[in-house]
């Protein structure tokens, strides 16, 4: 299949930051060919999209995603991460297969991300209460079938809940601590037999566009050996590593309490701290952490609107970016932002380092964070044809209606799309040389039977939720606790607004 998109604005974000204000692409089969004004194909396309008035971009890459919580959206206030984990586990549905739930559970958010003009995510997917092949393909099946261009990881904890937190077995009644200890935990052996299925099984299909990545959930809540198994696959198969690290204060006052060092350090140390790790949120980081993310080469993951959701605190942006570190930019889970629209995320970047720093030439501007967005996200799922529009680049491509309020007057597109633009003027997605989504509707997809699914499956969801939620508040108090104690530690910087 051949496409040639006709007189759009285009805006490559290649590294030579290539824009024209009317040109064509090239399209064919999954891969762009041609970018620029007036290109003359040798044959007629198959098909010829009319895009004057139209901006042509490469689609959004969402860099980290836990879609197992997007049936949770509205579920949960905002809390700190600690005590928010509590409440975010979602419920199991008496009667649903496994299987079918992770598939339209997925495929929810595929669809909101599509609309979105997002083409590429990289899904840090949790199981509940353990992982298994069903629940993994369901997953994989949803973004096969949605269209989207994907990597899935294993996101699934192996220590004890108390294990993972300074503080807290103290804090904790004897019955709490025994319910803990006999909850189920997966073994090594177990998930990396899960990994092999999901490498072996989904690795690369679809054309490339499927795909595996790698997560630990974060280095104090698994074993070592499983952690240097997996930093060696990542090796082995040029898949990314997903981590979440220094996320909290918390984590920091665990890192000095549990293993007298940073937690990047403890990453270093344990042989995992390398280009294929995935640093998820970076809030509490020093400068001696920034210092070895950088010369490991390692990607940082910013998710602005879950940190201010959670009240994690603020990442140090330009202290990273001046380190040379690549960030790229994610929205997390559904329930920890109540959305999936990474033009939000971006705009909350651009926005919420303005209070880091009192001389305004070290804030993020447009094309910066567009920058990260496009060529970190591209960098930290590992896929640089992504990214970009450019002879030989994956064509993944949207189209935006420049027609439109946050377009009008046009006076800077940059600073338009990043400030002004709600996901609102999104008219074509086309991820690997195939239109998705266009005229209003998800072509790969009936998206009315999928939400009446949805909404059959979680007919019972807040009373099958309701056990969950009595379990968390009677161990919430030692967890209000716990975070209190951790926050009033000082460890040397801030990153939350003091009074």
């Amino acid at each position: 299949m051949s496409i040639l998109i006709r007189n759009a604005h285009i805006l490559t974000c290649d590294e030579a930051g290539r824009e024209w204000p009317e040109g064509d692409i090239l399209i064919e089969g999954n891969a762009i060919v041609a970018v620029g004004p007036a290109l003359c194909p040798d044959r007629k396309p198959d098909r010829v999209i009319e895009a004057s008035g139209m901006l042509a971009m490469p689609g959004l890459i969402n860099a980290h995603f836990h879609s197992p919580g997007n049936f949770l959206r509205g579920m949960v206030d905002g809390l700190p991460l600690e005590v928010f984990m509590l409440y975010e586990v979602p419920p199991l549905i008496e009667g649903a297969p496994v299987k079918r739930l992770n598939y339209v559970r997925t495929m929810l958010g595929a669809m909101e991300m599509l609309r979105h003009g997002v083409t590429t995510v990289m899904d840090d997917a949790f199981h509940v209460p353990t992982a298994d092949r069903d629940g993994i393909d369901g997953i994989m099946e949803a973004y096969r079938d949605s269209g989207m261009r994907a990597r899935v990881a294993i996101d699934q904890p192996q220590l004890v809940e108390y294990e993972k937190f300074p503080f807290l077995k103290e804090l904790l009644p004897a019955e709490a601590i025994a319910a803990m200890d006999a909850a189920p935990r997966q073994s090594t052996e177990e998930l990396l037999a899960l990994y092999d299925h999901l490498i072996t099984t989904w690795n690369g299909t679809s054309g490339g566009r499927i795909a595996a990545a790698l997560s630990c959930s974060a280095p104090q809540r698994c074993e070592v050996p499983y952690l240097q198994a997996l930093s060696a696959l990542a090796r082995k198969h040029d898949l990314p590593f997903n981590c979440h690290i220094l996320e909290t204060k918390l984590q920091r006052v665990l890192g000095e309490e549990k293993f007298g060092r940073s937690l990047v350090r403890l990453a270093q140390d344990y042989g995992i701290l390398d280009e294929f790790l995935v640093i998820i949120h970076a809030i509490w980081v020093d400068e001696e952490d920034i210092a070895l993310i950088a010369r490991s080469g390692a990607t940082v993951a910013h998710n602005p609107l879950c940190n201010l959701r959670l009240g994690s605190g603020v990442m140090p942006f330009r202290a990273l970016r001046d380190a040379g570190v690549p960030i790229a930019i994610g929205t997390d889970e559904a329930v920890a932002d109540d959305g999936i629209n990474p033009w939000a995320a971006m705009k909350m970047a651009g926005l919420v380092h303005t209070l880091a720093d009192v001389d305004y030439h070290r804030w993020p501007n447009a094309p910066e964070i567009l920058r990260c967005a496009m060529q970190g996200g591209a960098r930290a799922l590992r896929w640089p044809s992504t990214g970009h529009l450019s002879p030989g680049a994956k064509a993944d491509v949207i189209l935006l209606d420049l027609d439109t309020l946050p377009f009008t007057p046009l006076n800077d597109l940059q600073r338009q799309l990043v400030f002004c633009e709600p996901a609102g003027s999104v008219r074509t997605t086309i991820v690997d040389g195939a239109v998705v989504y266009e005229n209003g509707r998800i072509v790969t997809m009936d998206e009315a039977a999928l939400r009446q699914e949805a909404r059959d499956l979680t007919a019972g969801y807040r009373e099958a939720f309701a056990p969950a939620i009595k379990a968390a508040r009677r161990l919430e108090p030692a967890y209000r606790e716990m975070v209190l104690r951790a926050h009033a530690r000082d460890v040397g910087m801030q990153r939350r607004l003091t009074r």
